[in-house]
């Protein structure tokens, strides 16, 4: 099947607090399309104002999937992920719609492009407790991270020094499997992907993307987002994977004494900062991406993305 006679699919990535749900909503008013979530953290439910989910006003009517799927305390997986998004993408085609997919995590977003076929992997429960006991310490973590280092440097070079779940992921599939992640990547890419694909990143000047962060994390604390981990803690009687995330670990930090609200906040937009670097040089990764203006107006760069798929044909 050439990309002439497979269904195409909408892409739109970007760095956190870039505009991409502005972006999505009002090109799928436009062209009658329905969005896919590619966002790791707006998977889970009740994690609403750290993870920047959509609210049903901000939808406009437009349906979202991958939103609010899973518990906090739940393990979600990429294979998962790519099952889930498939089969979002292909009761979007039935209906006569377009599927945009629209987030800002690297992962998820190339198992669709690249069709990358993630096997699901038996981990060893007790390897991982092991592991997740020597992270609870900075000294821990930082060894942690040395041993991934070593193991998978192309993979270590995506994540940051303190990002316990990938830390801990890339020397769990290698204990599991005896390959690296990033060779099993390289392994699982199929010749072919099911969908045609057409990629848009949004691109905005570093510092006014900073600055939107910031400001983006301020309107989080009054909003409520201290309350919304209270919430979390209380509902479930474990500590919640999904809580290792950024804004709400800082959060965690603060409510269990150990930093202050300011230094918690001061905290959260830094890494957000970081969190947003590290997409933009993944993004760049992607074979074929076409690049928006984020500083743009949005009209201008639905007419980039209706040209470039050549809508017309539709």
């Amino acid at each position: 099947m050439n990309s002439e006679t497979k269904p195409k699919v909408i892409v739109i990535v970007g760095p956190t607090a870039s505009g991409k749900t502005a972006l999505s909503i009002e090109l799928a008013k436009k062209i009658d399309g329905e969005i896919v979530s590619c966002d790791s953290m707006q998977i889970y439910k009740d994690m609403n104002i750290g993870s920047a989910k959509p609210t049903i006003e901000e939808m406009q009517g437009i349906k979202h999937y991958l939103i609010d799927e899973v518990e906090p305390t739940q393990r979600f997986s990429v294979a998962e992920y790519k099952k889930r998004a498939e089969q979002a993408i292909e009761e979007i085609i039935k209906k006569g719609k377009v599927p945009i997919v629209i987030g800002g995590t690297g992962l998820y977003a190339n198992s669709l492009i690249y069709g990358i076929e993630y096997n699901e992997i038996k981990f060893d429960e007790n390897y991982r407790n092991e592991l997740m006991k020597k992270a609870e310490t900075e000294e821990g973590l930082k060894s942690l991270y040395k041993e991934a280092k070593k193991i998978d440097p192309i993979a270590i070079e995506k994540i940051s020094n303190n990002d316990k779940k990938r830390i801990i992921r890339i020397l769990e599939i290698y204990n599991s499997t005896g390959k690296t992640k990033t060779e099993q990547e390289i392994e699982s890419r199929k010749k072919e992907t099911k969908y045609d694909y057409k990629v848009f990143a949004i691109n905005i000047e570093r510092a006014i993307l900073y600055e939107r962060i910031n400001k983006r994390v301020d309107i989080m604390i009054e909003q409520g987002l201290i309350d919304e981990v209270k919430f979390i803690l209380n509902k479930y009687n474990e500590f919640p994977t999904a809580m290792q995330a950024i804004g709400y670990k800082e959060i965690v930090d603060f409510l269990n004494g150990n930093i202050t609200k300011e230094e918690a906040i001061e905290k959260i937009k830094q890494e957000t900062r970081r969190y947003a670097k590290r997409q933009i040089t993944w993004f760049k990764r992607i074979e074929n991406i076409i690049w928006l203006n984020g500083l743009d107006r949005i009209q201008n760069n639905i007419d980039i993305i209706l040209e470039e798929i050549d809508w017309e044909k539709y």
